[in-house]
């Protein structure tokens, strides 16, 4: 077997959506406990970078600009990776681009998992399955195992500056609740009027925080709107990234969906309640943190769940995977 002095420097590749970079994170921490004299770089797709801003284990952020010059973007960082001769690549992606620049990188171990079309060109190849009770946080550990170690369920962890904290320590002056209303995906997203609903029951005393990205500024502020609170305060598009974080971490609470603000809430290590409309948590996306816990409806439907990342729209048209679930069931 060859010594853990082989591995020197590592390259983490995962260019999916942020939710997978924050859960890409538990890899890191684990990489980092193994191999703790490593130099570590990561890549990502171009504005998930934020996440990792300031990351303690990390050497270096390589960016992979998908949307504007795809594949020239990918030969460069080609270069790149061939030129930092890496001891080992991890690529969590099963797409075909990253396959191939792993496949092509002259890295002396490459890993990945066999789902990816370019995986009969790694060193190792690691089985993934979507089973019920393994959390994608322990698929991803698994790909540690042909470096010789046992993995263990690390927690994925986000850091925020001491600027994020400082721009957001306004908003915790007395106790709040963090609510995520959106999704990129319209059957993992809770429906507008029963997030009202709820917010029109939670107690008084808690100032009400509506978190997203620009984009979900409108919908956050049809949601205060209806609610008619006056401690509510739409905060979308208003906060970056790692303050958002920083804010979710003191909250009392943080109502999510099955999305990335929920993984963020696990990598703070933030009370969670997350809410599961068309998935499930068998999935092994579930909340992570140490006082979490799943919503459901409590009706079993044939066609729960109907896809396994959420879909544009209810193929049945009646959406009662998410409509079914009772506002007390997120108050309990």
């Amino acid at each position: 077997m060859i010594t853990t002095s082989f591995y020197r420097r590592f390259l983490i590749i995962q260019t999916a959506f942020i939710g997978d970079v924050i859960l890409a994170t538990a890899l890191l921490e684990e990489v980092r406990h193994q191999f703790p004299e490593a130099v570590i770089d990561m890549m990502v797709r171009k504005g998930n970078e934020s996440l990792l801003a300031n990351h303690p284990h990390l050497n270096d952020v390589l960016i992979w600009h998908k949307k504007e010059g795809k594949y020239r973007s990918l030969y460069r960082l080609l270069r790149t990776v061939r030129h930092r001769q890496y001891d080992a690549i991890i690529n969590l992606q099963r797409f075909g681009a990253t396959g191939l620049l792993t496949a092509l990188s002259k890295a002396n171990v490459t890993i990945g998992f066999d789902k990816n079309p370019f995986s009969r060109f790694y060193t190792h190849a690691v089985p993934h399955r979507i089973e019920p009770g393994v959390h994608e946080v322990d698929r991803n550990a698994a790909l540690m195992r042909p470096l010789g170690n046992t993995p263990q369920q690390t927690r994925p962890k986000l850091y925020p500056s001491p600027t994020d904290y400082e721009a957001v320590r306004y908003y915790q002056q007395q106790s709040y609740v963090c609510i995520a209303p959106t999704s990129v995906w319209f059957t993992k997203q809770y429906p507008e009027e029963k997030w009202v609903d709820l917010i029109q029951q939670l107690p008084a005393h808690h100032n009400i925080y509506l978190l997203g990205a620009p984009n979900d500024s409108a919908a956050c502020a049809r949601i205060a709107a209806q609610a008619n609170r006056p401690n509510i305060v739409n905060l979308a598009g208003k906060l970056s990234l790692l303050q958002s974080a920083a804010l979710m971490q003191g909250a009392a609470m943080n109502y999510v969906n099955d999305s990335a603000p929920m993984h963020m809430a696990s990598a703070m290590n933030a009370p969670t309640t997350a809410i599961f409309c068309s998935t499930v948590p068998q999935f092994g996306f579930g909340p992570l943190a140490d006082h979490s816990r799943t919503v459901e409806i409590s009706e079993q439907l044939d066609c729960k769940p109907c896809n396994l990342h959420g879909r544009k729209a209810c193929p049945l048209g009646h959406f009662r995977c998410a409509h079914g679930i009772r506002t007390e069931q997120l108050l309990a």
